[in-house]
């Protein structure tokens, strides 16, 4: 399949480098980045002009609409536009609505992963959109990743993104707050993991993205919270989904709480560049009858 690939910075060039591999024509775009390995062109209209998929992968939904104003005119009718940024539903339904004008198709498709998901080829894709678009990208989605849903209409993958990435930010906090209290109670942490991760309070932070360094599989803890997924990333995926509890008055108090903790951890305290995880430290450096909470 010919493919454009736009936005190759840290999760996009390894998804199109995968595609490469596994013998797709891609040509590649982006304003900074120039990955090894990949044909480059001179704009993102000219990489998306005779490409069947328009891949995007892009920071913010204005940056997102911005691009796609761009590429659609310069695309091929048929064609179709897989956004797999994480970006406002709203923006995702009105790049929908301008590719189906434009004589296009689009599939908002964000991924949960993380650079490990795209580097390994093991990322999971939530899309919205035509299911005949859907199925188009099938075996992209195959190559890129390990699991695709098909969560309805367009705009649906993005809420299915927030919806998901609302309740880990809220499982990872709760997750470091109750090692730090095994720590001052004495309870050791292998013990910790052994109980909680086959009892009632297992979740996949816990189980799979232990922020215990040297407890369970190995994860961003044990390389000294190097982001697999940045706090920076956490906090833009709480600050959507409340975003998104707003304009459809949802209840979402926990989901609140961890935005508010996560704004002060990025941008008040040390935790910008540093894996999510990295909430365990924070809790254990606070001193003894204090908060560092907002």
């Amino acid at each position: 399949m010919k493919i454009a690939f736009i936005g190759l910075g840290n999760m996009g060039a390894p998804m199109a480098a995968n595609l490469v591999k596994a013998g797709h024509d891609v040509t590649g775009f982006d304003t900074a980045a120039k990955p090894d390995g990949l044909p480059l062109a001179d704009s993102a209209a000219a990489a998306a002009k005779d490409a069947q998929v328009v891949i995007t992968m892009l920071p913010n939904g204005a940056i997102l609409r911005a691009v796609a104003a761009e590429i659609h005119p310069a695309m091929q009718p048929g064609a179709v536009h897989l956004d797999c940024s994480t970006v406002d539903v709203d923006s995702a339904r009105v790049v929908a609505q301008a590719a189906d004008d434009a004589g296009l198709s689009a599939v908002d498709a964000p991924v949960s992963g993380g650079i490990g998901g795209a580097t390994n080829g093991t990322l999971t894709f939530m899309a919205g959109g035509p299911l005949a678009a859907f199925e188009l990208c099938k075996p992209l989605f195959d190559v890129m990743g390990q699991k695709v849903v098909h969560c309805g209409p367009a705009g649906n993958g993005q809420a299915a993104k927030i919806c998901n990435n609302m309740i880990l930010g809220v499982t990872m906090i709760a997750t470091c707050e109750a090692f730090n209290l095994a720590d001052r109670l004495g309870l050791d942490r292998q013990a910790m993991f052994d109980v909680v991760s086959t009892s009632s309070g297992s979740s996949w932070s816990m189980n799979a993205y232990c922020p215990a360094p040297g407890v369970g599989p190995t994860s961003p803890a044990d390389n000294g919270y190097k982001p697999g997924f940045a706090a920076d990333l956490m906090l833009k995926d709480l600050t959507l989904a409340q975003a998104a509890a707003s304009a459809t008055d949802a209840d979402t108090p926990l989901g609140e709480a961890a935005r508010a903790l996560y704004d002060q951890f990025v941008n008040r305290e040390d935790g910008a560049g540093r894996d999510f995880s990295a909430m365990l430290p924070r809790f254990a450096a606070r001193p003894r009858g204090k908060t560092l909470t907002a």
